[in-house]
């Protein structure tokens, strides 16, 4: 995961639901830009960060974009509540790279934004790195995992771009040696050659399970617009495998694993972190285990205080998603708070050095400007998703 700005009237009745938020947050009508809630609250010095919010409000990914606003928003309330001031302009990604270079640009060059959170799906979060860096714009995206997202092409750093999540390679060895764990030594792959992130979390999954004598009987692409997928699944079947990785997102994760159990395979399926979201069909996926940011069952008190607020101000369990926004808000806070100043080159600075205590866990960056953090393993099992295990890198 542009179009023109509301009118005045819309922004004000967008404000008002997000305040209300007795339930998931109302998105933004596709595209357009808002505020974000809370009263403006006098910075020491007065000035105002404008913060550019670039997440998927429609499409396939909308789920993704609502929490991720959710956590976002609630970072933003308590940094107004402390006296912050910070000015923030959403803008729909739609899970596109056209529609996130779009926003991008709308933000820098339109609404001189200096911080961009976001995007959500690493198609989208590529080509805004790209724009946040040549414009010296700190870009810090909650879920995006693809490693280029912060490397340029000649392998040097992104100086402005940061990530708040972990990267897919760390996450194909969590999935493959979890196979491994489960006793697996034969597993199909089934992926979305047009996705970044789920042909690079498919190939790191691949190469790590080969690595640790694992076979891949069945490593097989589609395209984000197929529906049937009876022919992949015949080579599947007759391939006898033990388990099937589907890192995709939890819509397309739905629609194959209700094909698998139409065909009878009794595969154990095992994914990303694309799987999170209260959208996905738990039933489908008994038995299977995928890998998260975090776990509501960890018992910290900033993972519980999270929660219950969360609850609270939205009447539904965070995902990770909106954990991956809360704490990406909250790093990126922190950081202009530690530099004292509107100069993104030293708030970049200050981000490259952070240490942040937060609800995915305890973060700094490593010289690629990736978070070093524990992932979460998460088993569905009677229907419902419970904590399995925590692996650290």
């Amino acid at each position: 995961m542009s179009k023109k700005r509301f009118m005045v009237l819309s922004i004000l009745m967008v404000v008002a639901m997000l305040l209300s938020a007795c339930g998931p947050a109302v998105a933004p009508t596709a595209g357009d830009a808002t505020k974000a809630p809370g009263g403006e609250a006098p910075a020491g010095d007065g000035t105002v960060y404008k913060v550019g919010l670039i997440v998927p409000l429609s499409g396939d990914a909308k789920t993704f974009g609502i929490s991720t606003m959710n956590g976002v928003m609630m970072a933003v309330e308590e940094a107004k509540a402390e006296g912050f001031n910070i000015d923030i302009l959403v803008e729909d990604g739609k899970c596109d790279a056209q529609e996130g270079t779009n926003a991008a640009t709308k933000l820098i060059t339109q609404d001189k934004v200096h911080y961009i959170i976001g995007a959500v799906c690493s198609s989208e979060s590529l080509p805004v790195s790209v724009l946040a860096e040549q414009n010296k714009v700190v870009q810090i995206t909650p879920p995006s995992t693809n490693p280029a997202v912060t490397v340029n092409e000649d392998g040097t750093v992104k100086q402005y771009v940061f990530r708040a999540c972990f990267l897919d390679p760390f996450q194909g060895v969590v999935m493959a040696a979890l196979a491994k764990e489960l006793g697996a030594t034969k597993a199909a792959i089934l992926y979305d050659v047009s996705n970044d992130y789920v042909k690079g979390l498919a190939e790191y999954a691949k190469e790590s399970f080969e690595q640790g004598g694992g076979e891949v009987a069945v490593f097989e692409a589609y395209t984000k617009n197929d529906t049937d997928f009876s022919a992949i699944l015949s080579k599947v079947a007759d391939a006898n495998v033990d388990v099937i990785f589907l890192p995709d997102y939890y819509n397309k994760v739905n629609l194959i694993a209700q094909q698998i159990k139409e065909k009878g395979i009794t595969a154990t399926m095992i994914g990303g972190d694309g799987w999170d979201s209260s959208d996905l069909e738990l039933d489908l996926m008994e038995g299977g285990y995928f890998s998260n940011h975090y776990s509501p069952q960890d018992p910290r008190d900033v993972v519980q205080n999270f929660v219950k607020n969360y609850q609270t101000k939205y009447n539904s369990m965070p995902d990770s998603f909106a954990t991956l926004g809360y704490d990406a808000a909250k790093i990126l806070i922190q950081a202009i708070q530690e530099a004292g100043t509107d100069d993104t080159t030293l708030v970049a600075q200050k981000m490259a050095a952070i240490q942040y205590s937060g609800v995915t866990g305890d973060i700094s960056f490593d010289e690629q400007h990736n978070p070093i953090k524990k992932a979460a393993i998460i088993k569905i099992s009677g229907g419902q998703t419970e904590f399995f295990k925590f692996v650290a890198p």
